[in-house]
């Protein structure tokens, strides 16, 4: 797994590659890389990626915040939700994917997680992302072809 020097606060944006365990349905678990991402420009946002390694990735945006509760108590409602440490399995945390057309498991290690959200905090510390977002550029792209 690659980590991010210790210089991380002059970073704009934090790549964790990493394994996740993808059940779906009643199927066998399937490793599957992947990566979670951190830009300073979208503050309140991780990216998770699946199937880094394949022309087909699929993407999830979702809040930091969301990630990093989801450590300690079962968090989300909708789309993305983050359980904690399961007893069959206590040193990951399943982050729980849901669409129309279905939903997924994963599994990731506790310990990158924890992992990546300390990168994150060197880049941008929680509670400080307002000091990060444009509003300018913000406010532009909400008015752009109302006319």
């Amino acid at each position: 797994m690659r980590q991010i020097p210790s210089g991380a606060a002059h970073e704009r944006s934090i790549t964790f590659p990493l394994e996740v365990d993808v059940t779906v349905a009643a199927a066998r678990p399937v490793p599957l890389p992947a990566e979670l991402r951190y830009d300073r420009s979208d503050p309140y946002a991780v990216r998770l990626s699946l199937g880094t390694h394949s022309p087909l990735t699929v993407d999830w945006v979702f809040a930091r915040s969301l990630l990093a509760d989801g450590l300690r108590v079962p968090v989300g409602i909708g789309d993305v939700l983050v359980v904690p440490r399961h007893r069959c399995r206590p040193e990951a945390i399943r982050i729980v994917l849901r669409s129309r057309t279905g939903s997924a498991v994963l599994e990731i290690a506790e310990s990158a997680v924890t992992a990546f959200l300390r990168q994150t905090e060197a880049v941008v510390p929680q509670g400080c992302e307002h000091h990060h977002i444009d509003l300018d550029d913000v406010v532009a792209r909400l008015t752009a072809g109302g006319d």
